[in-house]
């Protein structure tokens, strides 16, 4: 809906304090109203108690120099895909976004930025492009730079994906610069719920935090991720500082290798997800928990699916090289 500006300034106008005194008729002219700013408008509308604004996210500059007090590399990625998976289906866009973090989490500057498209090798469907709005025509001829890409990752002390476990397996189908990497979720590592979040998708996170972009354009929810990771609130530290120390921790991934059929409910209704054993692993149910909750798990499964004390499911230790990965 187009709104006149001029009539939005003399709304606010109407509603300052200094309205004339009604004494008749003056033969003095009255001052002009004083312009206000988009800024301003949008404030009075946020003290009435009846809006809340949603401001344009605007992405942060490349720095000129990187300060030394920030060591660490970060690296914000999305992908846009021909579909989800990783074997059939292709990358078609590929945003980067390189920023600087020191040891506590505190996130620094920009230091670097990539966005690539690339032709897949079949037409890319049609729901893919409703989602994306990337057309078969704009990618016709266009190859993600590598060389470029891997200025960014290769020196990473961190890819950060909203959704690792999506973004790593075709990460890493697409090129070995992203071999031996360590990875971090920004769905699953950090607790968005304690913070306020109604939800993890990207587009709620960023309404949530007063902010709205152009989303679902690989380079654009790179930078969108970036800024809910250094502002969204809470006492003592930003998001990120969360996900980077969760990145830290060791994993435990417990396989109910050869559980009784007959369990299965009790399995999928603790959290545990079925492998078929088409991706290499061991074809069985699994969950993945905190080393701290290893003894738990265990005695769950040895009291309550196999009834045998000595029972000994298969156990694999995860860190960051390791998670997310096929």
């Amino acid at each position: 809906m187009s709104v006149n500006r001029d009539s939005q300034l003399d709304m606010f106008a109407k509603a300052s304090p200094a309205i004339a005194k009604a004494h008749g008729p003056s033969r003095r002219r009255q001052s002009q109203p004083a312009a206000h700013s988009e800024e301003d408008m949008a404030r009075v509308l946020e003290e009435s108690g009846n809006y809340r604004i949603l401001r344009k996210l605007a992405p942060r500059p490349i720095a000129a120099i990187r300060r030394p007090e920030f060591p660490r590399l970060g690296v914000v990625l999305d992908t846009e895909t021909t579909g989800l998976n990783h074997r059939s289906d292709e990358i078609i866009e590929i945003g980067a976004v390189a920023f600087t973090f020191d040891d506590d989490g505190a996130v620094g500057d920009v230091v670097g930025i990539y966005g690539g498209l690339q032709q897949p090798s079949k037409p890319i469907p049609a729901e893919i492009t409703r989602l994306t709005g990337i057309t078969d025509a704009m990618v016709e001829g266009q190859v993600i730079d590598i060389r470029t890409l891997s200025t960014l990752i290769e020196p990473a002390d961190l890819i950060i994906a909203h959704n690792a476990g999506f973004d790593r397996p075709f990460c890493e189908a697409f090129s070995k610069i992203f071999a031996g990497k360590a990875w971090a979720c920004s769905v699953s590592e950090i607790d968005w719920s304690t913070r306020g979040f109604e939800g993890t998708k990207l587009g709620y996170l960023v309404g949530q935090a007063g902010y709205f972009h152009e989303g679902h354009r690989a380079v654009d929810d790179c930078h969108a991720l970036l800024e809910i990771l250094d502002r969204a609130p809470r006492e003592g530290e930003n998001p990120f500082a969360e996900l980077y120390r969760a990145s830290q921790r060791s994993r435990i991934r417990i396989f109910a290798e050869h559980s009784p059929f007959e369990m299965k409910d009790h399995l999928k209704a603790r959290g545990y997800r079925w492998s078929d054993g088409s991706d290499g692993r061991l074809k069985s149910w699994w969950i993945e928990i905190g080393e701290e909750d290893l003894a738990e798990e265990l005695s769950y499964l040895r009291s309550e699916i196999y009834r045998w004390k000595e029972a000994d499911p298969p156990i694999v230790r995860l860190t960051a090289f390791d998670r997310f990965k096929l």
